[in-house]
């Protein structure tokens, strides 16, 4: 899948990196393709989590819960 990435240039140098699809990635690097190359570790650090965490709300979900 491709995500749209908005590349920033850091006022005390190098560049930040932000992931426009998934808000919680976010990296940076001293370069232009470095920020790139570091941004692509983050989208597979925050859908790892996310799978995660949908696992884990799954199986809650899947609790009986009986009034008596």
């Amino acid at each position: 899948m491709k995500y749209t990435i908005a590349l920033e240039a850091a006022e005390e140098g190098g560049f930040t990196a932000r992931c426009l699809e998934l808000p919680a990635a976010i990296s940076e690097g001293d370069t232009r393709e470095e920020a790139l190359e570091n941004i692509k570790e983050a989208i597979e650090l925050v859908l790892e989590v996310t799978q995660e965490q949908a696992r884990i709300l799954g199986e809650v979900a899947k609790v009986d819960v009986s009034s008596a």
